[in-house]
C-alpha cells in the first residue's frame, strides 16, 4: 500500500474509529484498525465483534493494500502530527508514516486475519431524517435495563408499522416508545438493537442530514451509514435474538383522571423531591385533585416534605406512589413544555406524553407496598 492523506481528516477518523476496537481483545488482531485502499480512498476498519465500523476518507493512491496496525499506537502518533500531507507506505508487515520532519515505522498485522467488516450498504436501504431519528431515539433508549440476565431488555425493539418506523424500550418498570415517518411498504419483521451501538450511533449521527438503514436478518445484522464531518462511515451491529415482551397489552385503552402540567414547573418540584426521597427509594406520592398536583415525600432519615405544582385536571382525584426518578427521566427526554398524564387507578400504568411531540408515548408503573 503507498498512498498519502490529509493529517486533519485522518486524524479525525482515527478518533472515530478507535472508538470500535476491543479494549480486552482475546484475539491480537482486534486491538488493531486495518488501513485498506480503494481507488481514491483509504478505508479504516475496526470492531470489537458487537459493532463494527468502516470510515472512509479522501486519499491519494498509488499502489493498492491494507495492514492491520496498533490502533492507539496510531491514533496518538498522528494526533501529535502537524497539520498537512502524510505518507503511508505498507511493506508486509510494516507501517510507514512520513511527514516533511517525521519517519516513523510501526509493526502491524496481516490484514487478512481480521474480521469480515461491511464496507458498503446495499440498495434495499432506507433513508432516515437524521433529527428526527435522534430525537425519536433519545426519547426512548433511556428506559432499556441494565440487567444482563434479560438480554431482550437491554435493547431497543425497531420495526415498520403503517409507514413509520417504531422504537420501543422497556425495563420491565417503565416503557418508552416513539414513531418517525418513512418511506417504505417494506416488512423487515422486529429487530431488537444494543443499547450500547445505538448510543454510538447517536453520536456518530452528530450534523448529518440523513441516516441510511439496512437490517440484514439472515446475517443478524443492521447497518447504518452516516455521512459525518470526519469521514463516510458505516456502521454495523449485531442484533439481539429473543422474544420482546408483548408489550402493547400493559397500555391502558382509556384513561379515568387526565392532567395536564407545566414541565418546567413539574420537572422543579420532581428534583426538589428527590433530594428527601434517595433515603426513601426515590419513591414519592403524586397527589391529583382540585387543580393541583401534590409530590409528597416521606424519609425517617431526611425528614418530609410536600411540593404543589398547578394543574389543569379532568376527572376526578387519585394517590399514585412512584419512582420519581422515573418521572424526572422522562421530563428531561421531553423538548415540549407542556406535559400530559393519565390515570385509571393506582395500580395501572400511568401515561405519560409530551404535548409537543405527539408519537412519544411513555409508560411508569406504580409502586406497590
Amino acid at each position: 500500500m503507498k498512498t498519502s492523506v490529509l493529517q486533519e481528516n485522518f486524524s479525525k477518523a482515527l478518533g472515530l474509529t478507535s472508538r470500535f476496537v476491543s479494549q480486552k481483545a482475546q484475539l491480537p488482531v482486534l486491538s488493531n484498525i486495518v488501513l485498506k485502499t480503494d481507488k481514491t480512498k483509504l478505508i479504516l476498519l475496526a470492531t470489537n465483534l458487537e459493532m463494527s465500523i468502516a470510515s472512509c476518507i479522501g486519499a491519494k493512491v498509488e499502489e493498492e493494500g491494507k495492514i492491520a496496525v496498533p490502533a492507539r499506537t496510531l491514533t496518538d502518533l498522528v494526533s501529535n502530527l502537524p497539520k498537512g500531507q502524510i505518507n503511508l507506505n505498507s511493506k508486509e508487515e510494516h507501517l510507514n508514516i512520513e511527514t516533511q520532519n517525521l519517519n516513523s515505522t510501526l509493526v502491524g498485522l496481516n490484514a487478512n486475519d481480521f474480521p469480515v467488516v461491511p464496507e458498503k450498504i446495499g440498495e434495499t436501504a432506507i433513508t432516515l431524517p437524521a433529527k428526527s431519528f435522534i430525537s425519536a431515539m433519545s426519547q426512548v433508549i433511556f428506559a432499556t435495563s441494565i440487567d444482563e440476565t434479560r438480554p431482550v431488555l437491554t435493547g431497543v425493539l425497531v420495526y415498520f408499522e403503517e409507514g413509520k418506523l417504531v422504537f420501543v424500550a422497556t425495563d420491565g418498570f417503565r416503557l418508552s416508545q416513539n414513531k418517525i415517518a418513512v418511506e417504505t411498504t417494506a416488512d423487515l419483521g422486529k429487530t431488537i438493537l444494543p443499547r450500547s451501538s445505538l448510543l454510538e450511533l447517536i453520536r456518530t449521527t452528530g450534523e448529518s442530514e440523513k441516516v441510511l438503514l439496512e437490517i440484514k436478518n439472515t446475517d443478524n445484522q443492521v447497518l447504518f451509514e452516516v455521512q459525518s464531518k470526519a469521514a463516510d462511515i458505516i456502521l454495523t451491529t449485531r442484533v439481539i435474538e429473543g422474544e420482546f415482551p408483548a408489550f402493547e397489552r400493559i397500555i391502558p385503552k382509556q384513561s379515568r383522571v387526565k392532567v395536564n402540567v407545566d414541565k418546567a414547573d413539574f420537572l422543579q418540584s420532581i428534583k426538589a423531591s428527590l433530594v428527601l426521597a434517595r433515603d426513601a427509594a426515590n419513591v414519592g406520592k403524586l397527589t391529583i385533585g382540585e387543580g393541583v398536583v401534590s409530590i409528597s415525600v416521606e424519609s425517617s432519615k431526611s425528614g418530609s416534605q410536600k411540593a404543589k405544582v398547578d394543574a389543569k385536571i379532568d376527572g376526578g382525584s387519585i394517590e399514585i406512589l412512584y419512582n420519581l426518578r422515573f418521572i424526572e427521566d422522562f421530563l428531561n427526554v421531553c423538548g415540549g413544555e407542556e406535559i400530559e398524564m393519565a390515570f385509571v387507578d393506582n395500580a395501572t400504568a400511568g401515561v405519560f406524553r409530551d404535548v409537543k411531540s405527539p408519537e412519544f408515548l411513555h409508560l411508569i408503573m406504580p409502586v406497590k407496598i
